[in-house]
Order: C-alpha cells, then sequence, then structure tokens
C-alpha cells in the first residue's frame, strides 16, 4: 500500500513538473485559469505529491522493504560526501553567484547529485523508484531547458563571490541540519551513523 501511495505522490508531484516544460499546454492553462489560479493549482498539486510520496515512503518502509540489490555498507559514506555539494549546488539557485554562472541550473545539478547517490547506497524497490524517477526528471528537465524558446520566469540578479560564500555556509548549515535532524528523525535513519540530536 505504501508503495502505491509513493508512486501516485511521485506521479503528482513530478507531473506538475514535467507540465511546466511544455510551455504550450501551460501557455494555454494559464491563460484560461489565470496566472495566480494556477500558480495557485500548481503548488497544491506539487505539495499534495510531496505528501503522498514521503507519507508513501515511510509506510512503505514500516512494512518490510522489497530489496532488489544490496549495497555494500560503505556506500552511505557516497552519500555522506555527495550530500555537501548537492546542499550548496541547491542554495545556489537562490543565491547566484560563480557557482551559478559554472553549473548554469545548479537546483538541478543538486537534485542530480542527491538522486544519484542515494541510488548508490539504497537496493530496495521503494528506493529505487523514489530517486530513480526523480534522477530522470532532473534529466529531462536539463535537456528541455535547451529547447525551450521563453525566458520563463525573471532572472535572479547574480553577484560575484560573496554570493558563493554565502552559498556555501547556508548549504552547509543545510546539510548538517538535513544529517543530524530531518535524516534520523524524519525518514530514521541516521546520515551520519549517530542518533538525532537531543536523542
Amino acid at each position: 500500500m505504501g508503495l502505491v501511495v509513493e508512486i501516485l505522490g511521485l506521479v503528482l508531484f513530478l507531473g506538475a513538473h514535467v507540465f511546466v516544460s511544455l510551455r504550450g499546454e501551460r501557455e494555454a492553462l494559464i491563460a484560461k485559469l489565470g496566472r495566480g489560479p494556477y500558480l495557485g493549482l500548481f503548488s497544491l498539486v506539487s505539495i499534495a505529491g510531496l505528501v503522498l510520496i514521503g507519507f508513501g515512503f515511510a509506510r512503505y518502509r514500516a512494512t518490510g522493504i522489497i530489496p532488489v540489490w544490496y549495497p555494500p555498507a560503505w556506500t552511505r559514506q557516497i552519500v555522506v560526501a555527495l550530500m555537501w555539494p548537492a546542499n550548496i549546488a541547491v542554495v545556489a539557485a537562490y543565491i547566484p553567484g560563480d557557482i551559478k554562472r559554472v553549473l548554469k541550473h545548479p537546483m538541478l545539478v543538486g537534485v542530480k547529485i542527491w538522486a544519484v547517490a542515494h541510488l548508490c547506497a539504497n537496493g530496495d524497490l521503494g528506493s529505487i523508484i523514489l530517486f530513480g524517477s526523480v534522477l530522470a526528471w532532473a534529466v529531462y528537465d536539463r535537456i528541455t531547458l535547451k529547447q525551450r524558446s521563453d525566458l520563463g520566469a525573471p532572472p535572479i540578479p547574480t553577484g560575484g563571490r560573496r554570493n558563493d560564500i554565502i552559498a556555501i555556509i547556508v548549504g552547509t548549515i543545510l546539510y548538517l541540519a538535513l544529517g543530524f535532524v530531518f535524516h534520523p528523525i524524519v525518514i530514521g535513519v541516521p546520515a551520519f551513523g549517530t542518533p538525532a540530536l537531543g536523542h
């Protein structure tokens, strides 16, 4: 049951984001609904998808995972190592500097690193579906970005190395927060091999 809910959440969340890449259909829907209602609907579907993904994945893990292959224990260190630059890349999308200039689409770079790292360390069916689907979407979105003729949202003004330093600091804080608090409490697995803070 949990796996079905997870897949439904992925269909909603990734489906909404794939729809964004279909510029003609997207503009037609905006013209029909209005930009505000469209953004509200997009946000609602995306949030509903995330909730279903989280709930479904948690239920799936609680009722027994379905192993496909058994990654070596050392692959967890791949996740620990790669999640730091992944978090910095995601933050750099919102605090743009030279990192964004070099990566072009740091959000997608961060998502792809996150997905690849977790695919290395998780060999069960639910994890493969989750991380594999997100990786496939990120690759698809990067390809379609090259083919889009519109400018999309207004670009965030790009700073210089000062923004890069801020992105590294904020990304590091996010990395530690996810590892020490979110991952062990919400996912139920300690990211750094230690219990959650306060436990």
